[in-house]
């Protein structure tokens, strides 16, 4: 079984920085793509960005490109969410996701696993 809890989300003032970390219990972290989501009140859950196991291919929505960045560190089995020049349109909870497998996915019912979420918001 694996578990994940997301930490680092707070309050930040746009154009800030803040780095959102993902700790992942079990042994087959390194197999699975890890991916991160948000959802604003009264919004769909929407992609941000994944990570496959290897570490070596990332993808993220267009609208966190070049802002935002998906790492991982599998011997800490930790996936981190770098988030750059934020947003007032950033501001929702931020899930990190397991998917048991290597290829990429973007769609939130393809992931197996789920944290509890974090609280990111950005004031002007």
């Amino acid at each position: 079984q694996v578990q994940l809890v997301e930490s680092g989300g707070g309050l930040v003032q746009a154009g800030g920085s803040l780095r959102l970390s993902c700790a992942a219990s079990g042994r087959t972290f390194s197999s699975y793509t890890m991916g991160w989501f948000r959802q604003a009140p009264g919004k769909e859950r929407e992609f941000v960005a994944a990570i496959w196991g290897s570490g070596g291919s990332t993808n993220s929505a267009d609208s966190v490109k070049g802002r935002f960045t998906v790492s991982r560190d599998n011997a800490k089995n930790t996936v981190y969410l770098q988030m750059n020049i934020l947003k007032s349109e950033d501001t929702a909870v931020y899930y990190c996701a397991g998917r048991g497998s290597v290829v990429y996915s973007r769609l939130p019912y393809e992931y197996d696993y789920w944290g509890q979420g974090t609280q990111v918001t950005v004031f002007s």
